[in-house]
């Protein structure tokens, strides 16, 4: 297939859009029909690799022969491994091994005897038997029931008779030979108590335990028992992924769940039948209903037919769905039993975990539409609400984020068409307010610092700014776009009531809570703080890593430790006597007055650069004509902001994609 055919750059980016978790993907050809399933630990590069250039003849005739791909995501590797099993058995693929044998993968049984019994098995037989799985990785299963025996005396033989003298394994100390009353029945429970535990994700006590055993037999030389109990303890890690793909119970149901942006809402249906999870179907709508109205109005268009119905559907909220169970049973004569997940119904977590992975395909859905479409409705409401002048294609947003005023950042994010653009994100470590809490002026010297470097390179303005703030933020940048010569739309979205602000005007607009010009807003506003308060982090990261006294001549790294527990910071430092500083660092006091006289150098540098960039920002009535021939703006942006530190304003390693 050509680079330039249509449907390989559909592919492509079908491919490139993907989300990066764990998952299992199907190509379609034209007629619809499914030929190659496959699984995936992170499904964006996985399928990418299958555009990567020089693949090989069968990859390429993979992609020739497709015209779609499809994915279902998943909680972990684990369960797109099972998954991609049955998918394949289901639809038997071109590309696919035929898997016409069946094999199914080993299990745990455990007997439902008076002395139980554990082993691996291929076959579920429904005699009152517990089983745990199923587990694709048989050699981690022969491992961790291979710890047990070793861990746990319990029996061993095939059939349980009584007799009157123990076998070889009792006297080695594996089994309490239950067959010659040795051991009582509570007692024999109290091991499969643990094992049920440790099955069940639930035993901390029993890996303690193993782990002391095998700390215990380390320490006594006994490296190979040593060595079988961390095998065991390891192949317990691998086995205990939560499955919610494939179960023993054998109870038809289906779980369904939704999620919406605005008007947006995708609803996915998740299909468990004799067990195993046989698809999951998305469905895309447009609604303005409330919430509560959603799943009875999708339930009522989804099931017309009898045979599709099954005994149980479960649901993440039981609002507006009291009366479904009655509609069914009216109008299908099938008794139905609509489940809310809650933490008190049987078999709890699977529920929970099966309607997660429900409400994370749905919002995948939604994420893919949004692309699609480019929210251009959100766009058009926020050009109607704010009166703007044309559409706001390429908005940016501002937040501060410090802590306390220390190492205040400024992240500047940028949305393209409705959704991220996260090669254009820039962060901005703050200068005139760095140890002083100003969000005004923190905002204008962000909003300075990044106009007046797009006026003097010429640069593609936005159509729309965000503030995070309310009117008192929207005019300090308003004041600085004007200073700038500059018209360009400036919005504010204040938290507490998500109101929306124009400079100079103390009304704020309200607009309802579904509409979709105030959730693309929202977007912008959650993905700037998010922004910010990553870069934050890492200058924190930074600065604790960082001592400012080795700055000092004659400090080196252990006085610079023994100066940062005693002062802190250079301020501290300064207020100290020469006698004080000879006596902490055990020096001579010609040394200690050396040290204070270049402590004091570097604290004055720092506050004068400080005060000439708050200067800088302080001129007012300065136009971008003007300050282009007096070369105003570039001192505003390279030096007089930049004057204590060179660090540029976005590192591409600082980018969190």
């Amino acid at each position: 297939m050509s680079l330039n055919n249509p449907v390989w750059q559909q592919l492509h980016e079908t491919a490139l859009k993907a989300p990066s978790s764990s998952g299992v993907y199907m190509w379609r050809n034209p007629q619809g029909t499914v030929i190659y399933v496959g699984k995936a630990k992170n499904l964006k590069n996985r399928l990418s690799s299958y555009f990567a250039a020089n693949k090989d003849i069968k990859t390429r005739l993979l992609v020739s022969n497709a015209q779609s791909i499809e994915y279902i995501t998943t909680a972990n590797e684990y369960e797109a491994f099972l998954l991609e099993n049955n998918l394949i058995k289901k639809y038997s693929p071109r590309y696919n091994i035929d898997l016409k044998d069946g094999k199914s993968y080993p299990v745990i049984r455990i007997t439902k005897e008076e002395f139980p019994r554990l082993f691996k098995t291929r076959y579920v037989i429904q005699d009152g038997s517990t089983y745990y799985g199923p587990f694709p990785d048989v050699a981690a299963l022969d491992s961790f029931i291979d710890a047990l025996y070793r861990i746990y005396p319990i029996r061993l033989c095939k059939k349980f008779k009584k007799r009157d003298a123990p076998c070889m394994y009792y006297h080695i100390g594996r089994c309490k030979a239950p067959c010659c009353e040795k051991i009582s029945k509570e007692s024999y429970s109290e091991f499969f108590g643990e094992i049920y535990e440790l099955l069940e994700g639930k035993g901390e006590q029993t890996i303690e335990k193993i782990t002391q055993e095998m700390k215990h037999a380390a320490a006594e030389m006994n490296f190979e028992k040593a060595a079988r109990l961390r095998d065991g303890l390891s192949a317990l890690s691998r086995l205990q992924n939560q499955n919610v793909v494939e179960d023993f119970s054998q109870e038809d149901r289906d779980y369904i769940a939704h999620y919406r942006e605005g008007e947006l809402v995708s609803f996915t249906v998740l299909k468990i039948r004799g067990g195993k999870m046989q698809g999951r179907d998305n469905y895309r709508v447009t609604s303005l209903n409330e919430d509560n109205e959603l799943l009875p109005e999708f339930m009522s268009a989804y099931y017309t037919d009898s045979s599709e119905i099954p005994p149980s559907i479960y649901v993440p909220t039981q609002e507006g769905l009291d009366f479904m169970s009655r509609w069914i049973k009216e109008t299908f004569n099938i008794e139905a039993n609509i489940i809310l997940v809650t933490d008190s119904i049987e078999n709890a977590p699977r529920h929970k975990a099966a309607i997660e992975m429900t409400i994370q395909n749905a919002k995948e859905d939604i994420v893919r539409r949004l692309r699609e479409r480019g929210d251009t409705p959100a766009m058009q409401e926020l050009k109607e609400i704010l009166h703007l002048p044309t559409l706001p294609v390429r908005i940016e947003g501002f937040d501060i984020a410090h802590i306390g005023g220390k190492l205040p950042v400024a992240s500047l994010i940028s949305f393209y068409n409705g959704n991220p653009d996260k090669k254009n994100y820039r962060y901005f470590r703050l200068k005139t307010t760095d140890g002083i809490i100003d969000d005004f002026n923190s905002m204008r010297e962000a909003t300075s610092r990044r106009y007046t470097r797009l006026v003097n390179e010429g640069s593609e303005l936005p159509d729309l700014i965000m503030i995070d703030g309310g009117i008192g933020q929207v005019n300090a940048v308003d004041g600085v776009l004007k200073s700038l010569g500059l018209d360009i739309p400036i919005v504010g979205l204040a938290k507490r009531d998500e109101e929306l602000y124009l400079p100079h005007n103390p009304t704020p607009i309200l607009v309802p809570k579904r509409s979709d010009g105030l959730r693309l807003l929202q977007r912008v506003r959650d993905e700037t703080h998010r922004f910010a308060t990553t870069q934050n982090q890492k200058l924190r990261t930074k600065f604790n890593t960082q001592n400012v006294f080795k700055e000092i001549t004659g400090v080196g790294e252990k006085r610079a430790v023994i100066l940062l527990k005693k002062y802190v910071t250079l301020e501290d430092l300064c207020a100290a006597s020469p006698s004080e500083i000879s006596e902490v660092l055990n020096i001579e006091q010609t040394l200690a007055e050396s040290i204070l006289n270049e402590a004091s150098g570097l604290l004055k540098a720092q506050n004068e650069a400080k005060e000439k960039a708050k200067h800088s920002l302080g001129a007012s009535g300065t136009t971008w004509q003007k300050a282009a021939s007096t070369q105003y703006t570039i001192d505003l942006a390279d030096e007089a902001l930049n004057a204590a530190d060179d660090e540029p304003d976005y590192d591409a390693e600082d980018e969190d994609v």
